[in-house]
């Protein structure tokens, strides 16, 4: 799943404190027999998705959070995940923020809305910064804790992720922008 010479970028912005567990929850199932599994997820259904990826790939991945407003009246969406994990012949060689893209002309992180204009700007960037986008998750937190912590034995992500998107919870984007019900024939 990761190469032994995994990069990561900007590991002091907001964005990697949230990431950070994933990592961690990647590097146990690693280090663990193919039995293992966490929240539904285990080695081989990861291992099986990213060798289908193209030989060198990005995905993506914004999760929103609804929070009071500054004033403390009415609420607000807040990016509280935003992460780039590129893929190199099946492996993560990659993980970085979405706020070390703001360098390359992304806007800020705190302006970032959960629309299809920021969400097509964020692949622009990616694709020009990092590789071309195979698959880019839009998702509220609500929805991404239940289909990350799905608790039980092992399950289709996959499907999982296609049941959101059906019902409106998600958007998931293909390289060209373009939404997608399932991100292939093959299971996350």
């Amino acid at each position: 799943m990761l190469t032994e010479d995994l990069l990561v970028f900007d590991v002091n912005s907001p964005s990697w404190y949230a990431a950070r567990p994933l990592l961690d929850a990647v590097l146990r199932l690693e280090q663990h027999d193919e039995s293992y599994s966490w929240h539904g997820w285990n080695k081989e259904q990861i291992n099986v998705f990213l060798k289908h990826l193209s030989p060198r790939c990005s995905l993506v991945v914004g999760v929103w959070e609804i929070v009071p407003d500054i004033n403390g009246i009415g609420e607000r969406e807040r990016l509280t995940l935003g992460i780039v994990c590129e893929i190199v012949e099946g492996e993560i060689q990659l993980v970085r923020t979405f706020e070390s893209l703001t360098a390359a002309d992304l806007k800020p992180v705190e302006q970032l809305e959960p629309g299809i204009e920021d969400a097509l700007e964020i692949m622009r960037v990616v694709r020009m910064q990092v590789a071309p986008v195979a698959w880019a998750l839009f998702i509220d937190k609500v929805t991404w804790d239940e289909w990350l912590f799905a608790d039980g034995a092992v399950i289709d992500k996959g499907e999982l992720l296609t049941s959101f998107a059906r019902q409106g919870r998600c958007v998931l984007l293909g390289g060209g922008g373009e939404p997608h019900m399932h991100p292939s024939h093959h299971h996350l």
